[in-house]
């Protein structure tokens, strides 16, 4: 059997020893990530009763579990990855790559005619643990999110996008501040604090 890495040793102490991984298995959440998109939305009041809300790279599917709770039964919740996920109560799963055109059209038939209130993005690469391949490969996956934030979202509607700190950081924010009147940058409390992920909060869409 071959031997894991010392990160991978470091990966598994952390995770079994991981407060955040203990409330969510105690809670029945399907992970910890959970307690980073509640304190976000705590403190940005993102997801409403009756929104339309759509989840991008959902598996497991923690995001997806909390944001139905929040939307409540007049609102609709529509997660895709291309990883398999369980099935979830009043959620719409749509698996496969949505760069496709058929997935991006099942994802649209999925949120309906009403538009699109949020999209959340937790969408992260296969990390490599080596900074000049990760930063890249993470801003390519959140330039996606956003390009489809500014397709579907509502006027009104608002983003939450993760982001690694790295090469083209700075330039993806600034990007974000032209299409959007408000950007905020959230480190929540649940994210690694050796983690350099941050998540980009971005609403009232500029209109051309």
């Amino acid at each position: 059997m071959a031997r894991r890495s010392k990160s991978s040793d470091r990966w598994l102490r952390e995770h079994f020893t991981d407060p955040f991984v203990k409330r969510a298995k105690a809670e029945g959440w399907r992970s910890r990530a959970i307690y980073k998109l509640e304190e976000m939305d705590r403190g940005a009041r993102l997801l409403k009763a009756g929104s339309v809300v759509l989840d991008l790279g959902a598996a497991p599917g923690a995001w997806s579990q909390y944001a139905r709770r929040q939307v409540g039964r007049n609102g609709r919740v529509v997660a895709s990855d291309i990883l398999p996920m369980d099935a979830l109560a009043g959620v719409d799963f749509v698996q496969g790559d949505f760069r496709e055109q058929s997935v991006a059209e099942e994802i649209r038939r999925a949120l309906g005619e009403a538009g699109l209130d949020v999209l959340l993005s937790d969408m992260a690469p296969n990390l490599s643990g080596m900074d000049a391949i990760d930063a890249p490969r993470s801003m390519y996956l959140a330039e996606l999110a956003l390009e489809m934030a500014q397709t579907l979202l509502k006027p009104d509607g608002s983003a939450l996008i993760k982001l690694l700190q790295g090469a083209g950081f700075q330039e993806f924010v600034a990007s974000a501040r032209r299409e959007f009147r408000q950007v905020r940058l959230l480190k929540p409390e649940a994210s690694r604090s050796r983690s350099p992920e941050t998540y980009l909060l971005a609403s009232g869409r500029r209109m051309v």
